[in-house]
């Protein structure tokens, strides 16, 4: 044997470099498998990645500070009825449907201060994008109080090409900056409110009230609030005439504007109420700027309302820079 160490040791020596290789290529491994997936594909059918929405939105790992500091994420949803509750809890979520019409996430349950989960969409993460999906609450009829359909609960979140339905309570535009573009949004009562920031471009709201209905009911609380509903291009319609008002208060300083809308005579002359509290008018912020059709007239309107805005009252509402789009939306 020539000199120098013997066999067992130069084996040694090499097992040893290949553990240390091993253990240096760990942090590696551990952050590939903790890296988020760009597109995941939802398939009720099992020919996708996941059955359900949810379990491809749990299977995305947390981006730090619930921030999109990672990769924005894409989930394909394909045709279906989707029964079940759908908590987006992840930063940097988008969520595609085929088509609104045959992709559908239903679910049926109350909405109060205790049932805060029921609803088929709940969104508590911040930029979020829905494109081409039905969310729905099946339990919403006249005798079963608020259903709410989704639920939008952080900030910067976008709805392109989607249906809200069902009876009362059916869009709750909670908290932060939201936009909807090209959306059907459908009930009775009240169907669309919250405390949020809200841009409505070219979206379709019908009311299916037979009488006393109410489109929206904002619930912005002190004039300081950066809180408001915007509806630009918008259609009102409903399945009554003068069976819906276009809003309510549900806080003093509620800020709600129609603004180049098609009203349908669904539309009931007065447009708005006070909400049994006279003090209601001198805070709330109802506006009306060039809208149209026969539901549009305002000479019928409570006369606290601004019913006629000039073209610099209406400015600040007229485009997506009502919630600062033009800082966060994303090309779609």
């Amino acid at each position: 044997m020539p000199a120098g160490r013997s066999a067992p040791a130069r084996g040694a020596a090499v097992a040893a470099m290949l553990l240390l290789t091993m253990l240096a290529r760990l942090p590696c491994l551990e952050a590939q498998s903790s890296r988020r997936p760009t597109v995941l594909t939802v398939d009720m059918t099992g020919k996708g990645d996941y059955r359900t929405i949810q379990e491809a939105i749990d299977a995305i790992p947390a981006a730090a500070n619930n921030s999109t500091s990672a990769a924005i994420v894409t989930i394909n949803v394909n045709p279906g009825i989707y029964t079940e509750k759908v908590v987006v809890n992840k930063a940097g979520v988008s969520l595609v449907g085929r088509s609104a019409t045959s992709t559908i996430v239903t679910w049926s349950g109350p909405w109060n201060q205790n049932h805060q989960s029921e609803f088929a969409l709940y969104v508590q993460a911040t930029d979020f994008v829905a494109k081409g999906l039905t969310f729905q609450n099946t339990l919403g009829s006249k005798d079963n109080g608020p259903a709410v359909a989704a639920k939008v609960d952080a900030d910067k979140a976008a709805f392109y090409d989607c249906r809200f339905l069902s009876y009362q309570d059916t869009l709750l535009d909670a908290t932060g900056r939201h936009y909807y573009r090209g959306c059907y949004i459908e009930g009775a009562t009240d169907f669309i409110f919250g405390t949020g920031k809200a841009f409505f471009e070219s979206c379709h709201l019908h009311s299916t009230s037979d009488a006393k209905g109410a489109f929206t009911a904002q619930r912005r609380s002190t004039e300081s609030e950066n809180a408001g509903f915007s509806f630009f291009r918008c259609e009102s319609t409903g399945t009554g005439v003068a069976t819906a008002i276009l809003g309510r208060p549900w806080g003093p300083y509620a800020r709600v504007v129609f603004a180049l809308c098609n009203m349908s005579n669904t539309v009931a002359p007065e447009g708005w109420n006070n909400w049994d509290n006279t003090a209601n008018e001198k805070t709330a912020f109802f506006g009306q700027f060039q809208c149209y059709g026969q539901g549009s007239g305002t000479q019928g309107r409570v006369t606290w309302a601004h019913n006629n805005l000039s073209p610099n009252e209406a400015a600040p509402f007229l485009t997506n820079a009502w919630v600062d789009g033009q800082d966060w939306l994303r090309p779609q």
